[in-house]
């Protein structure tokens, strides 16, 4: 029988846990002063090194979560003008920094990725009922499900989500 220790270190190959570790990056970066990039790499290497504050991840949602980190990066003004168009009735400045960055991540894989939108906006309202205020569920997902009705939805694909 395998202990619950050691199941708890065994390497998560989820899309989920990629997502949240990119968030916790992207927090980590804002709070810090820091590039996202760094965060990121400094994230990693504690995981690594067996920082249980961050779950082991495999190596594909390492792969992953490096992609959606490359993404934010590459796609950071696209993916905020879009948002500003989308969320109506509040600024970047009066929404909690947790709901944004749920946001930006769920906007980049909505834009940018091959992936059908029902699965990102589930991770993302779960990430968003783990870390956010009470109401950042529901606020992710009115915000989400209104981009996914511009956007258009992604067919769904057997191997896009885990």
């Amino acid at each position: 029988m395998t202990r619950r220790r050691d199941r708890a270190a065994a390497p998560v190959g989820t899309r989920r846990a990629a997502r949240e570790f990119v968030f916790r990056a992207l927090f980590e970066a804002q709070r810090g002063d820091q590039s996202l990039r760094a965060a990121f790499t400094r994230a990693e290497g504690a995981m690594r090194d067996g920082d249980d504050t961050f779950v082991p991840l495999s190596d594909d949602a390492l792969a992953f979560a490096h992609d959606l980190m490359e993404g934010l990066l590459t796609h950071q003004d696209e993916i905020d003008g879009t948002l500003r168009r989308t969320i109506r009735g509040w600024s970047f400045e009066q929404m909690a920094q947790t709901d944004l960055n749920i946001l930006r991540l769920a906007t980049l894989e909505m834009m940018f990725r091959p992936e059908p939108h029902p699965p990102v906006i589930e991770s993302a309202v779960r990430i968003a009922r783990k870390f956010g205020g009470e109401d950042s569920g529901r606020f992710v997902n009115g915000v989400l499900a209104g981009l996914s009705r511009t956007l258009g939805t992604v067919p769904t694909t057997p191997e896009a989500e885990e």
